[in-house]
């Protein structure tokens, strides 16, 4: 199995405050951490959308969570 292909697995409720690593850096930004967690209009068990905050830069950013599950994108931890 590529490395490419592989899923994280994660839990949607315990996303919070997670830690994670981007495979592309971009502006110096590699380790983030999840700040924020957005649930779908009108439902308190489907999530929508998760705000990650770069560690070094501060800056935040919101982004699809199951994008997190994308392993050629993000690694769980800081790596």
């Amino acid at each position: 199995m590529k490395p490419s292909s592989l899923k994280n697995k994660i839990n949607p409720k315990k996303l919070l405050l997670s830690k994670w690593t981007s495979v592309n850096i971009l502006d110096r930004e590699k380790h983030f951490i999840v700040t924020k967690v957005h649930w779908q209009e009108g439902s308190t068990d489907t999530l929508d959308q998760v705000t990650i905050e770069a560690i070094l830069t501060k800056k935040s950013k919101m982004i699809p969570w199951e994008n997190l599950k994308d392993n050629a994108q993000w690694l769980p931890g800081w790596k």
